[in-house]
């Protein structure tokens, strides 16, 4: 709706300047001897005023990098020019004010784009915010660097993943995993009231929610086709986890507690090693992503 109205507000202007652009006497300028429209000089200091190749004094004027282009005669009045200006520093005032330009550079502020081979797609500064407030124990209010910077960089792994991902479409999930999965996300918080409150406090509503958990399913699923699958784990690894991690660690954490037998933490501890080798192998996957995908950073996170 605001844009609309600064829309009709810039129709206007033009609409007033063309009328009153009819009549404007002129006066000779100290700027090698032009010819400038009377009290321009004044209004806008510094005002570029063109000269065609060949012609003796400028025919073309442009206004505000509007680029409209008005050729001037010299039986001209000056009334209305400065109707329309005076028009235009007040729709300048409304519609270009601090507050709402910084809160566009704000919520709209391009911070990086991201193209593995398949597309660019472009992260926001509302897409940092996203991430934070689904983190459990992350404040928003006035993020710091750190927490952003951070949500940036695992935002540019989502998106070199999920470009890979889409390769497949076999791994788009089910309505019912998708609802599975918010309510699942949603019982990390400590109440659900919390958690909608957090998701109001950014902007994220319910579709853009389940976007977001629909795209964290294709990736989960993916690294699950690539990696998982091909995941083998030795007894011999297991029986070394357990004399040289599993025992040591109990030991220290619980002093006098029975230490299971390997047989008891076989299966714990066969599950730890296997999300150990899915986690290395992602990461070394993302570091040649990296390399190869074309990363461009918009704008610094301070």
């Amino acid at each position: 709706m605001r844009i609309l109205s600064g829309i009709c507000v810039y129709l206007q202007i033009a609409k007033s300047f063309l009328r009153g652009i009819k009549g404007t006497s002129f006066k000779r300028t100290s700027r090698e001897g032009w010819l400038a429209p009377a009290g321009l000089p004044h209004l806008l200091p510094g005002s570029n005023l063109v000269r065609p190749a060949g012609a003796s004094h400028p025919s073309r004027l442009v206004l505000f990098k509007f680029r409209v282009v008005i050729r001037l005669s010299d039986k001209q009045q000056a009334f209305g020019l400065l109707r329309a200006l005076l028009i235009g520093v007040v729709a300048v005032m409304l519609f270009a004010s601090p507050e709402h330009v910084a809160g566009q550079q704000v919520v709209d502020k391009m911070v990086a784009t991201v193209n593995a081979g398949v597309k660019t797609e472009l992260i926001t500064y509302s897409d940092l915010l996203w991430q934070l407030a689904l983190q459990p124990n992350t404040p928003l209010d006035n993020p710091s660097s750190a927490d952003l910077n951070h949500a940036l960089r695992l935002l540019i792994d989502q998106r070199l993943i999920l470009q890979e991902a889409e390769k497949l479409p076999s791994i788009a999930p089910k309505s019912k995993e998708i609802s599975d999965a918010r309510d699942e996300l949603a019982r990390q918080f400590s109440s659900q009231t919390e958690f909608q409150q957090r998701l109001l406090r950014v902007g994220l509503n319910s579709e853009k929610l389940d976007e977001i958990i629909e795209q964290r399913l294709k990736m989960e699923k993916y690294l699950d086709f690539r990696f998982r699958s091909f995941v083998v784990i030795s007894q011999s690894e297991i029986a070394a986890y357990y004399h040289d991690v599993f025992v040591p660690r109990l030991r220290a954490r619980a002093p006098g507690q029975i230490v299971p037998t390997l047989e008891e933490a076989r299966v714990q501890i066969e599950k730890t090693l296997t999300e150990s080798k899915i986690e290395s192998d992602t990461d070394a996957f993302l570091d040649t992503a990296r390399e190869r995908a074309e990363i461009v950073m918009l704008n610094a996170i301070e």
